[in-house]
């Protein structure tokens, strides 16, 4: 049974766990016993065979002559596939044509997977597929996405959002500034990598364990890749161990090949990727190339604003339309840009097909502006946090860029309630003292705030299903179209209908999610995963308590205002009856103990040809402050303290929220500072593990980190409880190190020099900016004199 956390106390008058209440994960003792499930845990069929794929070797070529005896002889080896015996679709594209699930004549990135190996042992089938002899016809490989800019080579056509005349505000704005910044990429790098177990079943159909965000995607595309109905498929996903967006479109490609080799053998077959072949055979976060023109006035209110994001899509769309766009739609972050226009290009490249990722392009678009405020703080003289707040919008400046009106203005108060509580102004004092009297050790500090839509920007997306069973003893069962991938969404969704009937939520078990029971779910993902499957839920729950209530009222001769559900009992005027003493009677008086719930998120559209409309239902906040301390001679630093308040809402579970917020704050500075893709000058990824690429380490956490969360903030809009979502927007809070970091290099210039910093902002680009900073103020010297 779930243990229930010590400090909630049943003397409160109200159930344990409920939302609101800080409650474990439903799988904490699971995970720390080493006793939950994951794909490679489970027990396999007798006979069952691994899946291994033979990769391109090239970035973009033809391919001539394919010989693959050798892999058809080594030993162990049962069946080896091509794309001729795909019985149905070969194209598996999530949104638009453009990935094949093996290639054919043409490749396009090196990596890409040409064959398919079944054998009885994952060695055996991970050597076979070594064993290919393919005779290649390089052609000309776009791997830089300005060289994709120049050639106008996209996946998806350009797009753009404008407000006004920007033209005539820059133009006509007392002071201008351009720059441009490349931000990198992020491996996903999941402690559990793409796996799955597919088993073939006697009515010819598929059941596929898959380690997705998006089982029903899986479902359909295994469907089509097989040539069966959708309906023959079943895919289950109990946890993930991390997905990140890295599960949300790529676990599909693992499972349609795992499902080809089961089918053509009639055997159970596993997939699970190496770490290596997991790096170099699925996307990544996109890395950018941004540009700004922006004009502003002496006291460093934006004016008028052109902004340029570029995306790396790789060979094929992905999601990449769709990321771009919310790099478009996150260009502003929190700031009011008056007159402006945004463009974005999605640009092929004969790289990996890159994909979702925590922010979904909204990180990438915030950066290019936080730079902008920086700069602009740096030319007028003024503290960056200054700037800031003038930007922000407010009462009057509350229209975005692409039409939508912020009617909920939380980031002012927020931001001067952090700006306290991590005594910024005192501490902005201090540093500027420490930095006159330190010549090698530099310190910096950042406030930097987050804006973020919630909502996908694909309208159809927005809507769930969940069945809620109540059982004769009382207890509950819940199952929904939402994953679980640690961020404890299924501990939340437990609470929620913990709370709609006022029992303990150790009454109510979460089951793994199946595409049998909720069908056309859509994936986990643009931290909507407790918004959508919370309210379907509790959608469910209502119907239920209707009829509970109807049938009480009824048995007791009350009113049915008169009956209510409290602390495990059911309250019927005069009458109380424990909870499960009243559903047995409900049951054998033949009420209804079970219903499906759905949700469609109200007040979406955007209209894409006109760059305008409504694409959030509400904005998540929060706000950063951290320090670092840069040592000028080496390139090295440490974050030394951050500070973070974050706005929730109503908090479906505080401890789980700032649990995300922690998690989310560290991925983002790691994004940002050591996770750096190395590619040879043929596109091979260099850094295809833990020796090569850095994630954040424990150690690399700032010693003080202060993380807590908005009070008396609950949703204004009609969410589960009034609470927000937490999963995406904390990653945001990672770029307040980064312009620490350039405030750091900046006090070599007396603040008077914005340095440029590409990101991730390694050890070699600290020292590039610090060399670039000298250089600026000894050209100054040399002016004067």
């Amino acid at each position: 049974m779930r243990k229930l956390p010590r400090d909630i106390s049943r003397q409160s008058g109200q159930p344990v766990g409920v939302a609101g209440q800080s409650t474990l994960h439903d799988s904490a003792w699971l995970h720390v016993s080493g006793q939950a499930r994951y794909i490679d845990d489970l027990p396999e069929p007798e006979g069952i065979l691994h899946a291994a794929v033979g990769h391109s070797e090239q970035a973009h070529a033809r391919i001539k002559s394919m010989d693959l005896s050798a892999v058809r002889a080594y030993p162990g080896v049962v069946a080896v596939l091509t794309v001729d015996d795909v019985p149905g679709h070969t194209d598996i594209g999530p949104v638009f044509p453009g990935d094949p699930v093996l290639a054919g004549e043409l490749v396009e990135h090196i990596g890409q997977p040409i064959f398919a190996v079944a054998a009885t042992s994952h060695t055996a089938a991970r050597k076979a597929a070594k064993l290919a002899k393919v005779e290649y016809e390089p052609l000309h490989a776009v791997l830089d996405t300005r060289e994709a800019l120049e050639k106008q080579f996209f996946v998806r056509p350009s797009h753009t959002q404008q407000r006004g005349d920007p033209d005539a505000a820059l133009a006509g704005a007392p002071h201008r500034l351009k720059g441009e910044i490349n931000v990198g990429g992020q491996e996903h790098f999941y402690l559990e990598g793409q796996a799955c177990v597919a088993l073939p079943q006697e009515d010819g159909g598929m059941f596929v364990h898959t380690s997705s965000q998006h089982p029903s995607e899986v479902q359909k595309l295994v469907a089509e890749v097989l040539g069966v109905p959708i309906h023959a498929v079943t895919t289950e996903v109990r946890r993930m161990g991390g997905g990140f967006g890295g599960k949300e479109t790529q676990a599909a490609p693992v499972a349609c090949v795992a499902a080809l080799l089961a089918n053509a053998t009639g055997r159970a077959v596993k997939y699970r990727l190496s770490r290596p072949d997991d790096m170099v055979q699925t996307g990544k976060r996109h890395d950018f190339f941004n540009t700004y023109d922006i004009g502003f006035d002496e006291q460093g209110v934006i004016q008028g604003a052109e902004i340029m994001v570029a995306g790396r899509c790789g060979y094929s769309p992905d999601l990449s339309n769709a990321i771009v766009e919310r790099a478009m739609f996150h260009s502003d972050n929190a700031y009011y840009l008056d007159q402006a226009r945004v463009t974005g290009h999605c640009c092929k490249t004969h790289t990996v097909s890159n994909t979702a990722f925590r922010g979904f392009g909204g990180p990438q678009g915030m950066m290019v502006i936080e730079q902008a405020v920086d700069d602009i703080a740096r030319y007028l003289q003024l503290d960056p946090l200054e700037v800031r707040k003038r930007n922000l919008y407010r009462e009057g400046r509350d229209t975005t860029h692409y039409g939508q009106t912020i009617t909920h203005h939380v980031l002012p108060e927020l931001i001067s309630q952090l700006e306290t509580s991590s005594d910024y102004q005192a501490r902005r004092a201090e540093i500027r003292a420490f930095n006159q009297q330190s010549p090698v050790l530099k310190r910096g500090l950042a406030l930097t705030p987050v804006k973020f839509g919630i909502s996908f920007t694909a309208k159809h997306l927005n809507q769930a299903g969940a069945l809620v069973l109540i059982y004769t003893d009382g207890s509950l069962q819940v199952n929904h179209g939402g994953t679980e991938m640690g961020q404890g969404l299924y501990i939340k969704i437990a609470q929620v209908v913990a709370a709609a009937f006022q029992v303990d939520v150790d009454k109510v078990k979460v089951t793994a999610t199946r595409t049998d029971k909720v069908p056309n779910t859509s994936p986990t993902a643009a931290s909507s995963g407790s918004d959508l499957n919370g309210m379907a839920a509790l959608d469910a729950c209502e119907k239920i308590k209707a009829r509970l209530i109807a049938f009480a009222a009824a048995e007791y001769g009350c009113e049915q205002s008169a009956v209510r559900f409290e602390n495990n009992q059911l309250v019927a005027g005069d009458i109380r009856l424990d909870w499960a003493d009243f559903i047995q009677k409900a049951y054998m008086n033949r009420i209804a103990l079970s219903s499906s719930g759905f949700y469609a998120t109200p007040n979406i559209y955007y209209d894409h040809a006109k760059g305008q409309g409504h694409p959030f239902l509400y904005y998540a906040n929060g706000a950063a402050c951290s320090e670092v301390v840069l040592d000028t001679l080496t390139g090295e630093y440490r974050v030394l303290r951050t500070d973070i308040l974050h706005d929730a809402g109503q908090s479906l579970n505080p401890e789980i929220d700032i649990g995300q917020i922690e998690g989310g704050f560290v991925q983002g500075m790691g994004w940002l500072t050591t996770e750096e893709l190395v590619y040879s000058d043929q596109g091979r990824l260099l850094t295809t593990g833990p020796a090569t690429y850095k994630i954040p380490a424990v150690s690399d956490t700032p010693p003080d980190l202060r993380v807590n969360l908005l009070a008396n903030s609950p949703n204004k809009e009609a969410t589960v409880f009034r609470s927000k979502a937490v999963g995406e927007p904390p990653l945001m809070l990672g770029i307040a190190v980064w312009s620490a970091l350039r405030d750091a290099v900046a006090s070599l210039t007396d603040y008077r020099y914005s340095p440029p910093l590409d990101t991730p902002a390694t050890p070699e680009r600290m020292l590039a900016a610090v060399t670039a900073a000298r250089q600026w103020a000894l050209a100054e010297q040399e002016a004067v004199s």
